[in-house]
């Protein structure tokens, strides 16, 4: 190896055994001794070779090749490392970019849910009258499931309920001898408010949970895909039962829990304030009136769609395996809820105000 005119020549072999000395040499040299590599003299060159070629690139910036036969052109294209290019940092997003994409991404998801909205509309009203493209008793078999089989739960929270308020309230208007009044507030809070709410509440976490997985693990499994090869839409083949059985089984849910509540109620006016069974239910019959229970019955009824609607649109959109069917089932029912609270709000504030 030789310098002149800030040119290096290669000579001979360049391997692992002539490499360290030549290194040794290089060290002490400045980025702008060496401009040119001259390789005319250059026989053989290894990978340690090709190395010692990118150490140079990396030393003297300004290098440039001369003179390289195609035998060595060969081993430094098969062995040279690649040069990397520098990875930019994405720029954070500020505060508008993160609104406007909020923004679009709540548009894009309320047209997806209109869409899906529309969907099941139609086909429950179609297979009303006609049953093609649904599993037979498939309509009976989601009402057992939904509502039957969820008799026992609300049934046994709707007593204790209606027992903890009783309770709380007896304590209170004993104090200032308004002990019939108790049935009035039992009365009103169950059938008005708690009663639909508790009901839809423990629907939602029940068999709206139900739903939502459901359907998630036949995206995820691809049987959605496999009901849509053999011509059946899944909508209307899974989804429609439930949303019949759904919208049948949840006022007669509500009115159970209102019953249930009442009862409760009237065990603690009895052992508590002495107020006697007839007595009870006759101001029952005087302060509740049909219109409350009618508004009660159809919250129920817009509860029972948006429990299933949410249910189906989540699991629609599951992505991953079986984490993204808990993470979608999850989120379907703090989704339901918070629907349902708000909505019964928007109730509250149209029909009692």
């Amino acid at each position: 190896m030789k310098i002149e005119n800030k040119t290096l020549f290669l000579e001979k072999g360049l391997d692992k055994v002539s490499i360290p000395g030549l290194m040794q040499s290089l060290k002490t040299l400045k980025s702008d001794a060496v401009q040119i590599v001259d390789m005319a003299e250059l026989e053989t060159i290894d990978s340690a070779g090709v190395v010692f070629i990118d150490f140079l690139k990396a030393k003297f910036p300004s290098l440039e090749q001369q003179n390289v036969s195609p035998q060595i052109q060969q081993t430094l294209s098969t062995f040279q490392g690649k040069s990397e290019t520098e990875v930019t940092v994405p720029k954070e997003p500020g505060f508008f970019e993160q609104m406007g994409s909020l923004v679009f991404e709540t548009l894009s998801q309320a047209k997806e849910v209109m869409y899906l909205v529309s969907d099941i509309l139609y086909w429950s009203i179609v297979g009303l009258f006609n049953k093609k493209g649904q599993r037979k008793e498939s309509f009976i078999q989601q009402a057992i499931l939904i509502g039957v089989d969820a008799v026992p739960i609300i049934g046994l929270l709707s007593f204790i309920l209606g027992l903890i308020l009783a309770l709380q309230s007896a304590v209170q208007l004993k104090q200032f001898g308004a002990d019939i009044f108790l049935v009035d507030l039992i009365s009103v809070t169950m059938i008005s408010e708690m009663g639909p709410m508790l009901t839809a509440i423990m629907v939602s976490g029940r068999s709206g949970s139900a739903i939502a997985s459901e359907i998630a693990t036949m995206k995820v499994t691809e049987e959605i895909d496999a009901l849509k090869m053999m011509a059946l839409d899944p909508i209307r083949f899974v989804v429609v039962p439930k949303f019949h059985a759904m919208t049948v089984c949840m006022p007669l849910l509500v009115t159970l829990s209102m019953f249930v509540g009442i009862l409760g109620g009237a065990i603690i006016g009895f052992y508590v304030l002495n107020i006697s069974p007839q007595l009870f239910w006759s101001r029952v019959i005087e302060v509740a009136n049909a219109r409350d229970f009618f508004i009660a019955v159809g919250k129920s009824i817009v509860f029972s769609w948006v429990i299933v609607i949410i249910g189906v649109y989540y699991g629609l959109n599951v992505k991953g395996g079986a984490e993204g069917v808990g993470k979608v089932t999850t989120t379907s029912v703090v989704a339901s809820i918070f629907w349902i609270i708000v909505l019964d709000a928007v109730n509250s504030l149209i029909f009692y105000f």
